[in-house]
Formats: C-alpha cells, structure tokens, sequence
C-alpha cells in the first residue's frame, strides 16, 4: 500500500522533509502543479530538501544546473530558498543542520552523478542521509528507476506527494473504468511510446485517433507515401504497428497540409472527422500533437482537437505530454480539461498498465 502524504500523521512530517521533483520541462507548470505539496510540508515540516534533475548530462553541465530553476521556485514560493551546487555530503549535512528552521534546500541536478541513473544504493543512503523522511512528487519521470527514486525508499519513510496521488487517482479512474464511448487521441513523434495504450484500450476504445508523425509510420507501413514526413523507422515496431493497423476502431488522418513534401497537420476534413468523434465521448484521452504546431499554419489540426474535447463538458478528459500541455496553456484551454497529467511517457506507460518502478518503490516501502 502506499502511503500518502495527504494522510500522514503530522508528527511524522516534524522532520526534514526529502522532496523529489521534476524541473525536467522549460516553463513551470510541472512546478507550479507541485506546489501544494510544498506548502503542506512548510506547514508541517522543519526543512525541505528538494532533489531533481534536467536533461541528460554527461558529468557536470552549466546549462543544465539547477540554480535557474532554483530561483523560479522562490519566486513562485514568495520564499528564500537555498542552492546547493555541490554533492560534498558531509557539507551539505552540515549547511541543513546549522540552517533556521523552515528553510528550503535545492540540490544541484542529480544526473550530474553517475550513480543517479544507476540507481546507486550508496547513493541513494547519501541522500537519505540529509534528512528524516522522503516524499515523491514527481509523477513524470517515475517510469526510471533513478536512485532518487526508487533506491532512497529503502532507507526513510517513504510518502506520495499530494500531486502523485492526484496522477493515480485520475489516471486510474480513466483506465480501470471509463465511462464509453471512450476515445483515445494520439499524436507526436513517437509511435512506439503509444503502443502499450493502444493495445490495452483495443477492446475498450471506441476510436483511436490518431495524428502526427504516429500517424505518419502507420500510414507509410500500410503503403502511403509520406514523402519526407518524420516517421518512426524502428523496425522492432513494425510487427506491432502492422496489427495496430488491422484495428477497426482506428481512424487515420484522410488530408494533410503540407510543406517541402512534409506532413505537418492533418487537414481540415480530419480535424472535423476527429471533432465528431470527441464530440460523443465520454472518457477522453489524450496524449500529442496532431502536428508541428510550433510552425506557423500548422496548429489548426492540434487547436481544433483541442476545442473540441474543451467543449464537451460531459466527457472526462485526460491530457498529457508536455507539447500538448503546453499548447493548452499558450491558448489558455488548460481549464477545461478533467485532469491535467504532468506525465509524458510516464502517463502512457500507467495507462497501459505498465508498473512504473518509482510508485512500485512506494508501495514497498515501510513505513
């Protein structure tokens, strides 16, 4: 079972507090999605100590540190909070010792360390070792098995943050028992990511929809020539996506706009015929652009799809995937969705039933 923060007695909470975050995104909004959670821990907590991470570095990297990110939290807080830009442990223990109660710690970008990805236990002890209990809000990378993430429970209480709970309540809600016609809206770069869901909601979905570069690969494997559309050329999908084709309750775009012999959006007919679809649902997934919409004249398709699901106030309608995320927010339709996941691969991966290691880590932890 897991143990939520939202229930935890608050003589537990006493200590310092061990929070894993996720600043891995170029606006807030995963920040600011968090920050319930750290109001709930100043409320309650001696200190905070937040762990995250950004990009993918190999050893020290300037531009992915941590102390930009570090600023935005405090401004977003109205609080000091303190940067530590070093993994000196036995320093680091003794700058949060001697620190005023209430103070907040951001650790430098954890993937600077090798042992993070690997999940180093050693590691993992080091960061346990800094405070008194550890709490996990961030749902977007919780598919890892970073040591900050799964390694760590073995050595403090471990706690689900009020926006993981969030994440599993919804998430949950739209997998185990949706509400038909149920309609699942796909796009983006990456079909192999969209595999999972498709083949756990074959039987559940009334209609796939799909847009994008996915829907690029399909329609090249099925014999349509997309010229020089970015398609997925992994060859380990192939078998996969050729059954994915033979589904009856896929759609696939019928007209496209173009540039340079490029799909870029799908065209007016298949933004209708994808309107009408969502225009009937019930439960509403939805994870990826329906095309390059940071390109002017080709975020018709991912607008419309957009509107469309904002204007049916009957459904409920889960959206994910930081592009799209972001698109709702820059055309302020980030409201009138059900729930707004901060997960990417991690949502996709929990939608198709998949463990993700982070949240398997919680619920073996003992507290």
């Amino acid at each position: 079972m897991i143990s939520y923060l939202s229930k935890a007695n608050k003589k537990v909470l006493r200590g310092t507090a061990i929070l894993r975050l996720d600043f891995n995104a170029e606006d807030e909004w995963r920040m600011k999605a968090t920050l319930p959670t750290v109001h709930l821990l100043l409320k309650h907590s001696d200190k905070i100590i937040i762990l995250s991470h950004r990009g993918r570095p190999n050893g020290f990297d300037k531009n992915l540190s941590l102390r930009k990110k570090s600023a935005t939290l405090a401004k977003l807080l109205g609080k000091k909070i303190i940067f530590l830009p070093h993994f000196d442990f036995p320093v680091l223990k003794k700058s949060i010792t001697d620190s005023p109660r209430k103070s907040i710690f951001v650790l430098e970008n954890l993937r600077f360390l090798e042992g993070e990805r690997k999940s180093d236990r050693q590691l993992a002890k080091k960061l346990a070792a800094l405070g008194d209990f550890y709490v996990n809000d961030s749902f977007a990378v919780d598919h890892r098995k970073d040591a900050s993430l799964v390694a760590i429970t073995e050595f403090l209480p471990s706690f689900a943050g009020l926006e993981l709970e969030k994440e599993i309540k919804f998430l949950s809600k739209a997998m185990l028992k949706p509400k038909k016609p149920l309609v699942i809206v796909i796009g983006g770069a990456k079909a192999h990511d969209k595999l999972g869901v498709m083949k756990y909601f074959k039987k559940e979905a009334g209609s796939f929809l799909v847009g994008g570069a996915s829907a690029n690969t399909l329609l090249s494997i099925s014999g349509v020539d997309v010229k020089n559309s970015m398609i997925s050329k992994d060859k380990k999908d192939t078998k996969d996506l050729h059954q994915v084709l033979d589904y009856k309750n896929l759609i696939l775009p019928v007209d496209f706009k173009l540039r340079s012999g490029m799909i870029l959006d799908i065209g007016g007919k298949t933004s209708k015929i994808f309107s009408e679809k969502i225009k009937s649902a019930q439960t509403i997934i939805w994870s990826g652009p329906m095309g390059a919409f940071e390109k002017k004249g080709f975020s018709g398709g991912t607008l419309a799809v957009a509107k469309a699901i904002a204007e049916n106030k009957k459904a409920f309608s889960v959206v994910g995937g930081g592009e799209t995320v972001s698109f709702l927010g820059k055309h302020g339709l980030g409201r009138k969705f059900s729930f707004i996941s901060t997960g990417g691969g991690a949502m996709l991966e929990f939608l198709a039933g998949e463990k993700l290691p982070a949240i398997e880590a919680l619920e073996k932890s003992k507290n």
